[in-house]
């Protein structure tokens, strides 16, 4: 009997220490930084099938890493070994304080290596993961600074090195970190993207839910293949594991009551940032009340479902991408803004708490609200799921951008965008925009005033273009970037972040006193502004009273009015 006894204390003894070392979210822990990739490397020098090389460096200093998994052991994704082969993106600490991503991945990778029962994953598909993308935010680590959430003991910060939000990044590129994600984005050109995540709000019985790349985005084919054959998939195997998930519990009208919608990623966050390059792209987004243990096998399964998917769906998976890419090219209107569909829903069940209202300590009559876990319940809801476009363009053949926009270059470069430069001074018949009227946010986002609900009037002139300027035509794979990138309203435009705003500022003036003779003159020989001007003074009493305004209204008629202000300086080549 002791034998036994001292054989059951050696084997929970080596158990234990075989959690701790490898895999930590069983003691309600994560890794750290240096962790991580000391783990990573080790199996990089182990296995000839695994590789792990620096994409970049973070804004702290430290290297982005990648880890890649093939398991012909060639590492260049565009091998005639390779060409066939789906590819796996998984993206992990983008928060470092919802860290279940960095363990789950490290899981995977362990398993996918040493287990030979997870062989037949590697067969058709490559994975690559980011251990830890936001370095500065994963080494400002503490205990608390997402307020009541269940574990781990210690996590990092959601802010990075400059405490930006690299989850709003992947347009405007502020940072290091974005932009070596878009050096190793390219060099993967993943088939599918996944994000890894801990929400926040409301309480319900599932362990995680999931945004999906609103499928309404992306091309009509792979439209109807991630909507009506992949997310079925992932939701039945994820049921079938005992770990059902719901879609991200996005309230319609605040109030669970009346269902659940969609949540439209536009470019500035991962998976609306990949979408633009024709990749299926998921969040996963594990419950913060529920215990890490099971956050983090949550979010491994849904990786093991995934790679499940990949690899027994490959040929059709990749056919139906190239088809996307392919068709994208010759595609002519684009959306560049959407909004909820409120007519199109479906049912489905949701498993939440019954709620109540406790007596709150704060404020006079305040009551605050319970989750009862004891009160479960399945009801049926409404699922908002479609969008429609608010914004559809035209594409041209070709823009043009001025060279004095290097920040703009840049971003497109590091995109692979295709561009060919003028090679002498010339003047070209464009189209341009001028900008009409837009909105500001009040408070800065992510260091910039964002820009919205921009409205433009089209105009056709001659432009004089320099040597060096940049002509990108729109026959490209990567259409859907350009397009969203340099249309102003575009939701994430790079107008809309700012990159423009030289334009909007007058430069030039006129006194009103030496101005005053040089208008009346001007409505003197040109009777359809003086018809105008009297209309005008008819119909707003304000402006009937005011010199100012009046002599404004004249100036902004006269050739000595600069004809730059407001005009969006990207041309529009049309003809």
């Amino acid at each position: 009997m002791k034998y036994y006894i001292f054989f059951f204390a050696l084997l929970s003894s080596s158990i234990n220490s075989y959690s701790q070392s490898e895999y930590k979210y069983l003691e309600n822990k994560t890794y750290t930084y240096d962790e991580a990739h000391e783990i990573y490397n080790k199996m990089a020098e182990k296995y000839e099938e695994a590789n792990i090389e620096i994409m970049g460096e973070s804004d702290i200093g430290k290297p982005i890493k990648l880890f890649v998994i093939s398991s012909n052991k060639d590492f260049d994704f565009k091998s005639e070994q390779n060409k066939n082969k789906g590819v796996l993106l998984i993206n992990n600490a983008i928060h470092p304080g919802e860290p279940c991503g960095v363990d789950a991945s490290i899981k995977l990778a362990k398993d996918l290596l040493s287990n030979k029962s997870y062989k037949n994953l590697l067969k058709n598909t490559i994975i690559c993961i980011v251990p830890f993308y936001n370095v500065g935010g994963g080494l400002n680590r503490s205990c608390c600074s997402r307020a009541n959430q269940n574990g781990p003991e210690e996590y990092g910060f959601r802010g990075n090195a400059q405490n930006r939000d690299l989850n709003r990044d992947f347009i405007k590129c502020d940072t290091k970190n974005a932009e070596a994600f878009t050096k190793l984005f390219h060099l993967c050109n993943p088939d599918v993207f996944i994000d890894a995540h801990t929400t926040n709000g409301a309480d319900f019985q599932y362990a995680m839910s999931l945004i999906a790349t609103q499928p309404d985005k992306l091309t009509p084919q792979l439209r109807g293949y991630l909507r009506k054959d992949m997310l079925p998939y992932l939701y039945t195997d994820m049921e079938k594991k005992n770990k059902e998930i719901i879609p991200y519990v996005y309230s319609y009208k605040g109030n669970l009551e009346n269902g659940i919608k969609d949540y439209l990623e536009t470019p500035r966050y991962s998976t609306g940032y990949t979408t633009l390059f024709n990749t299926i792209g998921f969040v996963t987004e594990a419950l913060k009340y529920k215990s890490y243990t099971q956050r983090v096998e949550h979010t491994y399964e849904f990786f093991i479902s995934t790679l499940n998917w990949m690899n027994e769906n490959n040929i059709e998976l990749k056919s139906v991408r190239n088809k996307a890419i392919e068709e994208i090219k010759t595609q002519t209107n684009f959306e560049l803004a959407w909004k909820l569909d409120t007519t199109i829903f479906k049912k489905i069940n949701f498993k939440g708490y019954e709620t109540e209202q406790h007596k709150s300590s704060f404020g006079e009559g305040s009551t605050y609200l319970i989750y009862n876990h004891d009160k479960k319940y399945t009801k049926e809801i409404n699922y908002y799921y479609k969008f429609k476009p608010t914004v559809v363009v035209k594409k041209p053949i070709a823009y043009i951008v001025p060279q004095a926009y290097s920040k703009v270059i840049d971003r497109l470069k590091w995109n692979k965008i295709e561009m060919k430069r003028l090679e002498r001074d010339t003047v070209i018949n464009v189209e341009m925009y001028y900008v009409k009227d837009y909105k500001t946010v009040k408070n800065p986002y992510e260091g910039h005033y964002l820009h919205y609900g921009v409205l433009v009037d089209k105009e056709e002139m001659e432009v004089k273009y320099f040597k060096g300027d940049y002509v990108i035509y729109t026959n490209q794979s990567s259409n859907r970037y350009i397009i969203e990138t340099l249309e102003p309203q575009g939701m994430d435009s790079f107008f809309a972040w700012n990159f423009f705003d030289g334009i909007l500022q007058q430069k030039e003036w006129f006194s009103s006193f030496s101005f005053e003779e040089t208008a009346k003159e001007m409505l003197l020989w040109m009777p359809v502004l003086k018809s105008d001007f009297e209309r005008k003074k008819k119909e707003e009493p304000e402006f009937a009273k005011s010199r100012n305004q009046q002599l404004l209204y004249i100036y902004k008629r006269s050739n000595h009015y600069e004809n730059t202000h407001n005009r969006y300086p990207v041309g529009r080549i049309v003809k």
